[in-house]
């Protein structure tokens, strides 16, 4: 018996409509991105304007200039702000993926005891807010030495319950129980196994990973955790240059398309790993 598939398709009126829908939720969406763009270049004159204009008139660098300004003048050589953030951001986003990964693989791929309560205290835990979690890391961080240190920013970014979520619920449906049984009959160690099958396959996921913590450490100010102003985050100097009152609107604005232009970029690079991880399309048994 053959089956017969019947293939949908659309008019081109319909196609047409779908297209203008899409492009239209589209440009809503962009609005907030255009008007910080637009913001960084408008001179004092048209920021205070209302109603607020989403196009510049007169384009100005004068923001940036006096951003550029403002920074060369402070005390603490700006070069070591962005080196802290780079850091942070880096070393944090690194160890939040790899130990992530290796945890997300020991409860997905391993029956233990106790793996069931680990995993379920990991879910209830992405129901705390970082503000009910503030005291106690600090008391924490207090406890351990670490107040003043990069690890006070650091190790706790490794120890993001989100992460490890993400990774073990795509790890249950994109690797195969089979496969991996089968590369432990030629011999492969575990290590081997998590290196060079499981992680190439969730490469999607570990990506999205990558994206999400490197936006929230990119942000981050430290200001819980770190006093000495040869430690601090550039997010932090660019916002103490910022509040300046009404004089420093320009500087503001300049400021806010700085900060937003590296994440964008992370994340268009890696936009494609992001739809197929919502997907979650691959192997499976």
């Amino acid at each position: 018996m053959q089956l017969r598939t019947k293939r949908i398709s659309r008019s081109p009126g319909g196609d047409a409509f779908i297209f203008t829908l899409l492009f239209m939720g589209a440009a809503f969406m962009a609005l907030p991105m255009f008007f910080v763009i637009s913001n960084a270049f408008k001179p004092l004159n048209e920021l205070f304007l209302f109603p607020p204009k989403l196009f510049v008139r007169n384009p100005t660098l004068n923001n940036f200039k006096d951003l550029f300004v403002l920074i060369s003048s402070s005390w603490i050589p700006f070069s070591r702000y962005v080196f802290n953030t780079l850091f942070i951001t880096t070393a944090g986003t690194l160890g939040h993926v790899i130990l992530a990964s290796m945890a997300a693989y020991a409860l997905a791929k391993h029956k233990f005891p106790g793996s069931k309560l680990i995993f379920t205290t990991v879910v209830l835990s992405l129901m705390f807010a970082p503000e009910v979690t503030a005291i106690p890391n600090y008391l924490t961080m207090s406890a351990l030495g670490w107040i003043d240190t990069y690890a006070a920013v650091i190790v706790p970014a490794w120890a993001a319950s989100l992460g490890l979520f993400l990774m073990k619920q795509f790890m249950d449906q994109m690797v195969p129980d089979t496969l991996l049984e089968a590369a432990k009959i030629d011999g492969a160690h575990e290590f081997t196994i998590f290196w060079k099958i499981v992680m190439p396959i969730v490469r999607p996921a570990w990506l999205t990973l990558i994206i999400l913590s490197f936006q929230g450490l990119w942000q981050s100010t430290g200001g819980n955790f770190i006093y000495s102003e040869e430690l601090k985050t550039l997010p932090y100097a660019l916002n103490q240059i910022a509040q300046g009152g009404i004089a420093r609107a320009g500087v503001a604005a300049a400021v806010a398309l700085l900060m937003m232009i590296v994440p964008v970029t992370v994340f268009v690079i890696n936009q494609a790993s992001v739809v197929e991880t919502m997907g979650t399309s691959g192997m499976k048994e």
